[in-house]
C-alpha cells in the first residue's frame, strides 16, 4: 500500500513538473514570437540600415500625455545610428476611431518629419476603415517624410475638411482620426525633442558607469 502510494506520488510530481516545463516553454515561445513581431513592424517604419543598436531595447517611458493619446505611461524607440539618433517611434492612440481606440506606431525622425507610421490594433470597418493597415492599402505611406511645415500644420486634415490628406471612398472618420493622431505626436515631439535627447543620454551615461 505505502509501496503504491508513493509510485502514484512520483507520478503525480513527474506529470506536474512536465505541465510546468510545457507552460514555461509555450510562454516564452509566444513571447519571442511577440518581440519578433514587434521588431518586423518597427522595421517597416525604420529599414534596419537607419540604425546600428538594439532598437527594441533601446527605450525610454514617457509620462501619459492627451497629444498622444495614452493615459498611462509609455514606450517610446530610440534608434541611433553610430551613437548618434537617428529617429524616435512613439507608441500612440486615436481615440476617435469610427469603432473606438486606434493603436498605432509613428516614427519621427530628428529633423520632425515622419518616418513612418503603422497601426497596431483597431476595430474599424473591415473593407472600409481597415484601409489604414499597410496590408489592405498604401494610405499610411501618406504620411512619410512630411512634418508641421510640410503642409503647414493647419493643414494637417483630410481633404473633406480642407485638408491635404485623403480620406477613403465611403470612410472618412477614420481617417481623420489618423490624421490627427499623427499631427498631434509631431506636436509633441517638437516640443519635447531636447527632453527626450537629454533623457536618452543619461540613461546611456547610467548604463556606462555600470560597467
Amino acid at each position: 500500500m505505502f509501496v503504491s502510494g508513493l509510485i502514484l506520488s512520483l507520478f503525480a510530481i513527474l506529470g506536474t513538473s512536465i505541465v510546468g516545463i510545457t507552460h514555461d516553454s509555450t510562454a516564452a515561445k509566444i513571447a519571442d514570437n511577440e518581440k519578433m513581431a514587434k521588431l518586423r513592424r518597427l522595421n517597416q517604419i525604420l529599414p534596419h540600415d537607419q540604425y546600428d543598436n538594439d532598437l527594441l531595447n533601446t527605450t525610454l517611458i514617457i509620462a501619459p500625455d492627451d497629444r498622444l493619446g495614452q493615459r498611462k505611461p509609455s514606450t517610446v524607440y530610440i534608434a541611433s545610428q553610430q551613437a548618434k539618433i537617428s529617429a524616435m517611434i512613439f507608441s500612440v492612440i486615436a481615440p476617435k476611431g469610427y469603432s473606438g481606440e486606434i493603436k498605432m506606431l509613428v516614427g519621427i525622425n530628428m529633423d520632425g518629419s515622419v518616418a513612418g507610421v503603422r497601426i497596431v490594433s483597431h476595430k474599424e470597418t473591415p473593407g472600409l476603415g481597415d484601409a489604414v493597415e499597410i496590408e489592405r492599402s498604401n494610405w499610411v505611406l501618406g504620411f512619410n517624410m512630411h512634418s508641421l511645415l510640410n503642409p503647414e500644420e493647419k493643414n494637417w486634415k483630410v481633404k473633406r475638411d480642407g485638408g491635404y490628406f485623403d480620406q477613403f471612398t465611403g470612410a472618412t472618420i477614420t481617417p481623420r482620426a489618423v490624421v490627427q493622431a499623427v499631427r498631434l505626436c509631431l506636436v509633441y515631439f517638437n516640443r519635447h525633442k531636447q527632453t527626450l535627447i537629454d533623457q536618452y543620454l543619461q540613461s546611456i551615461q547610467k548604463t556606462t558607469s555600470k560597467k
